[in-house]
């Protein structure tokens, strides 16, 4: 594993560079929105902004990775990117801030996808799933990290997305010196989203839920800190733990996973969410660092819940069918990723601050509430027998589906 690390180390720290940008990113909209007096629906749009163009840059950026290649692609997505963020505050408008938002998403996803797509075919399949594994790690921990950044002084409003930009524009350096050839990428079977459904209609309910969950768990926590009168160091705080508590829960999720019935082990995390999110909202008036903490375990149990959800599908489906699925699958997860903030911010708007945790108990509630339906209705599929792998998201939705593309253009 050393020698195959010393081969994409480049990628690995591009990857890092890019997620610490697109950590403090995410918040710092969310908060200098908040300080504009943004009103709580307005910014649930403006971040749902993000989501649509994550969206639609799974249909773009393959086209373009095919017509100039990974590093051109890479290049102009992270001028682009960089130039949206300093742009946030030169005008200071809820519907200008929705395009600068949209524009990030697209560029920001394609920046994955051509990574992700890239570091998969640059490893052995000895290698890939120890490979993989330090990949989420350096994500998750990246994104956790850039929270941190929220604390640097800004008085003139500008500091904060200076360095997003200029860690954005970082990124480039090593993904351009790379010396790791371009990847190609085998034919693989297509798979509709009826035969998803068909097969396992709670593959589809759970990826839909929690693209609704997700995305507005990352685009409005800062927000619910902000309404809670939170100081920012606490806020970078909470924003920052929920990410590093998955790198502690996702392996053992998986293992239990992968050893029992997985629609079992969804409806638990589902309702225990559910259960902290309403804990979290009696305990809010009194304690801070409860607060905190409960938030931390919500993200640890509630964000593995997109890995089940595809590891169930493929329970269902044959081996050829795996990665058209996963195209499929990212659709549903990105149509619930648009709607969630918005969503998310009308419960704010008409709740308070307690919305954005009722909104989060409703979803898990529903979803658990399904996966004990749906256990009701048939046994658990049969495995394979074989040694016991952990059950993570080896690659984002986004670079998925963006795999998918690639196929149907070669």
């Amino acid at each position: 594993m050393i020698i195959h690390l010393r081969t994409v180390w480049a990628l690995l720290f591009g990857v890092m560079l890019l997620a610490l940008g697109n950590g403090l990113q995410g918040s710092l909209v969310g908060i200098r929105a908040a300080a504009e007096s943004f009103s709580a629906t307005s910014v649930g749009v403006i971040m749902s902004g993000y989501y649509l163009g994550l969206f639609l840059s799974s249909f773009v950026t393959p086209n373009l990775v095919t017509k100039v290649g990974h590093i051109r692609v890479f290049a102009a997505l992270a001028a682009v990117d960089a130039t949206a963020v300093l742009m946030f505050p030169l005008y200071v408008e809820p519907i200008w801030w929705f395009v600068l938002r949209l524009t990030a998403g697209i560029c920001t996803a394609g920046l994955y996808i051509v990574c992700e797509s890239w570091l998969n075919a640059a490893v052995t399949n000895q290698s890939r799933g120890q490979i993989l594994s330090i990949y989420m790690i350096i994500v998750y921990g990246s994104l956790g990290a850039g929270q941190f950044l929220l604390n640097v002084p800004d008085t003139n409003g500008f500091v904060r997305f200076i360095i997003v930009a200029v860690l954005l524009a970082l990124s480039l350096v090593p993904i351009a010196l790379t010396r790791i050839e371009a990847p190609s990428i085998e034919e693989a079977q297509a798979v509709g989203l009826r035969d998803i459904y068909r097969s396992s209609p709670l593959a589809v309910v759970a990826t839909f839920a929690n693209g609704l969950g997700q995305s507005a768990f990352f685009s409005m926590g800062a927000i619910y800190g902000v309404m809670q009168g939170l100081p920012l160091a606490y806020i970078s705080l909470m924003m920052a733990l929920p990410p590093i508590g998955v790198i502690v829960s996702q392996y053992p999720i998986g293992l239990l996973s992968d050893r029992y019935d997985r629609r079992s082990l969804m409806t638990m995390l589902a309702l225990l969410s559910s259960m902290i999110a309403i804990a979290s909202i009696m305990v809010q008036p009194y304690s801070r660092e409860i607060l905190i903490g409960l938030f931390t375990l919500f993200g640890a149990l509630s964000l593995p819940l997109y890995s089940l959800a595809v590891a169930h599908a493929n329970d269902h489906l044959r081996r050829d069918q795996m990665l058209g699925a996963s195209g499929q699958l990212v659709l549903i997860y990105g149509s619930g990723a648009v709607l969630g903030p918005s969503l998310a911010g009308a419960f704010m708007q008409r709740l308070g601050t307690p919305g954005f945790m009722t909104y989060m108990a409703v979803i898990y509630t529903a979803l658990g509430a399904f996966a004990i339906y749906r256990m009701r209705q048939r046994p658990a599929p049969r495995r394979t027998e074989g040694p016991v792998q952990p059950v993570s998201p080896v690659t984002t939705p986004i670079a998925a589906k963006a795999m998918v593309e690639s196929l149907r253009e070669a």
